[in-house]
């Protein structure tokens, strides 16, 4: 090699080394800018390039909250209040065939035997016993549709885990989730196999199963029902494990009756006070009017007897009321 070429090629050799070294550097913020650029390319544009994983869980996600969101404008309305019950709803969710006109018969004939009682059985002014008999009316109607709606949602939240169960074991053993919820419908004890039925009716005429199970939360508004009908709705929207799901479920709701049972045998002492409490006003009357009728009977026999009597009735009833809603407690 001659003197003349050895310095060019030492001049090259140093500039391959020098690049390659500077590109060994900088290639990979190099990369990096050409990706934030796409990325910032994207955003622009209105959309991300995201890895498959994360979108299938953002997915998901979407469907649950779509979900849950339209399960909770169902039963609040687009005002996210909590729609008020009808009176026909009430009816229906006491289990009584009763119509509007049944409904108003039955409170208008409460009010005359109470006013009629008043007036006959305990002398009452004809005033007052009208007052005692549009009071009963509007209570005694009431009070028996409530008692009975009370009664049937607790028999229903008692029987659904067992529901629950019979149909993770059919999906388990691969049968479809209609042919358990008819199964249930068939066999399962009142009032569980009444909603069910209703359920496989909708889902007959055409509805989508999982509208005609959010449709159960409707008719029977309790958070066990709402439970349900959201994990129906997501399993459909998104997929997933529906035995396991439902298997949380039961448990879920199993766990909840235990914890009410647990506050009702706290609060039983509380409630027996109260009970005592309210009972005392009438044990004192009736001994007074065994022990001396005429001086109890001055609140029968006049006006301003009477209006003591409606005050003293009034207060003690607020006084119950307050007493109630100290006790009664909501989870």
């Amino acid at each position: 090699m001659s003197t003349t070429a050895q310095p060019a090629l030492i001049f090259l050799l140093t500039t391959l080394a020098a690049g390659g070294m500077l590109w060994t550097l900088l290639q990979p913020r190099l990369d990096g800018g050409s990706r934030a650029s796409d990325r910032f390319g994207a955003v622009a544009k209105g959309h991300t390039p995201v890895p498959p994983d994360t979108l299938k869980s953002m997915g998901r996600k979407q469907s649950v909250e779509e979900a849950l969101r339209e399960i909770a404008e169902k039963e609040t309305g687009a005002g996210g209040k909590r729609r008020k019950v009808s009176l026909l709803a009430r009816i229906r969710q006491a289990g009584l065939g009763w119509s509007r006109q049944t409904f108003y018969i039955f409170g208008i004939a409460s009010g005359l035997l109470s006013s009629l009682v008043a007036a006959f059985a305990f002398g009452i002014s004809p005033i007052p016993a009208a007052g005692f008999g549009l009071g009963a009316a509007l209570l005694i109607p009431n009070t028996v549709v409530n008692h009975k709606r009370k009664k049937r949602l607790a028999r229903f939240i008692k029987e659904l885990p067992d529901a629950l169960d019979v149909i993770v074991r059919g999906v388990k053993s691969g049968l479809p989730l209609s042919d358990c919820l008819k199964a249930i419908a068939a066999e399962a004890p009142e009032p569980v196999r009444t909603e069910f039925k209703a359920i496989i009716d909708d889902h007959s005429m055409g509805m989508p199963l999982s509208d005609a199970v959010a449709r159960l939360s409707e008719r029977v508004p309790v958070p066990e029902a709402t439970f349900f009908a959201i994990v129906i709705a997501i399993q459909g929207r998104s997929g997933g494990s529906l035995s396991e799901a439902l298997g949380n479920l039961s448990r879920v709701v199993r766990e909840r009756k235990k914890m009410k049972d647990k506050i009702k045998a706290m609060s039983s002492e509380a409630k027996a006070s109260a009970g005592i409490i309210g009972a005392l006003p009438f044990l004192v009357a009736g001994a007074l009017a065994a022990i001396a009728p005429d001086y109890i009977a001055l609140l029968f026999t006049h006006l301003i007897g009477n209006v003591i009597l409606a005050a003293s009735g009034l207060w003690m009833l607020l006084g119950i009321l307050v007493m109630r809603k100290m006790i009664n407690f909501d989870f």
